[in-house]
């Protein structure tokens, strides 16, 4: 008998989190679920060896080349035999009770295609997403609020060919999502916080929303989806408008944060590394050739303030404002004013 969900998981190098990922679905209140995995071509030892010598319960295992996260997706896809579809990426975890509660949102609206849920981020960010529960087209066209593990009738996602495998880069998901609603299928966000995504640096997360990967990922989308954004252009305009409205807050309150504490701490590290450089010169030109014992106070006290001041520009709480940070002044500067 074909089990009602199939948990498709593709695996790049992340044998680390797979463990924990495939454990928050074998915890699931509904039990009647199939689990895929394939290892894209693995290039780190212990995640393909982990793989290969797998025995998790309901899980099937398989290895292909490496071809990029859409591709693994399809590939899944063609081998899954549920009803509905769980795209769950090798690091993220389910809340136990998120089969539970999707499908029961599908029992009390039969005609939905997809079920998200808000989602709380962990590891190197604790947010939680989103605010607003909208996942219509045009909302979808600016911002993507549904989470890529959504519950989603397997159907659907077979008439419209799954993933765009040419989105090596990310956003996949995204445009998943915007091509179902354009075909006409619905969906809805609980506002229970059901799934766990985690946030690390160097995930695909980072590549496809920085710089200009991410203006072309866009550009992209845009030029696909040409005509829905004609469509709705008003409605995206104004949803645009209200979100860079919002960072423009955000980074302004960041920033007003780092010039009152951060600042001046790194301002006055910089003045103690200046009087140390100084004295440090003074003593060799003095000297000639400073005393053992004096070089190497000074010289520590220069390693303790270059340290410092290193620690400051890595700390957690820098790294994760410098967004916002370079979005508060490139916007400043565009608008000529503080907000």
């Amino acid at each position: 008998m074909s089990p009602l969900i199939s948990v498709i998981i593709p695996c790049y190098n992340l044998g680390a989190y797979i463990d924990e990922t495939i454990q928050s679905v074998l915890a699931q209140t509904v039990q009647d679920f199939e689990i895929l995995v394939v290892d894209d071509g693995s290039t780190d030892v212990h995640t393909a060896n982990l793989l290969a010598s797998a025995s998790w319960p309901r899980t099937q295992v398989f290895r292909t080349p490496n071809g990029g996260l859409a591709r693994a997706r399809n590939t899944l896809i063609q081998r899954s035999s549920g009803r509905f579809l769980c795209a769950l990426d090798a690091d993220d975890k389910l809340h136990p009770q998120y089969f539970e509660k999707a499908l029961a949102a599908f029992e009390v609206a039969p005609d939905l295609t997809f079920v998200s849920t808000r989602l709380q981020m962990f590891g190197e960010q604790a947010l939680v997403f989103p605010e607003n529960l909208r996942c219509d087209l045009p909302t979808l066209l600016t911002d993507c609020p549904i989470f890529s593990a959504a519950l989603v009738r397997r159907d659907a996602a077979v008439s419209i060919g799954g993933y765009d495998e040419t989105m090596t880069d990310g956003n996949e998901d995204w445009d998943f999502w915007i091509t179902l609603l354009e075909k006409g299928y619905r969906g809805v966000i609980l506002p229970d916080i059901l799934f766990y995504y985690r946030r690390r640096s160097g995930s695909l997360c980072d590549t496809c929303t920085t710089g200009q990967t991410h203006l072309r990922l866009v550009e992209y989308l845009t030029r696909k989806h040409e005509q829905s954004f004609h469509a709705h252009l008003e409605e995206a305009l104004l949803s645009k408008d209200c979100r860079l409205q919002e960072q423009v807050r955000a980074s302004w309150h960041v920033q007003q944060e780092i010039d009152e504490h951060l600042g001046p701490s790194i301002a006055r590290r910089r003045a103690e590394l200046s009087i140390l450089r100084e004295a440090l010169e003074n003593v060799q030109r003095k000297e000639g050739r400073a005393s053992d014992t004096s070089l190497a106070t000074l010289r520590a006290e220069y390693d303790r303030a270059i340290k410092e001041i290193g620690d400051l520009r890595t700390s957690k709480s820098w790294k994760i404002t410098a967004p916002l940070r370079a979005v508060y002044s490139a916007l400043h500067a565009l608008r000529g004013r503080t907000p």
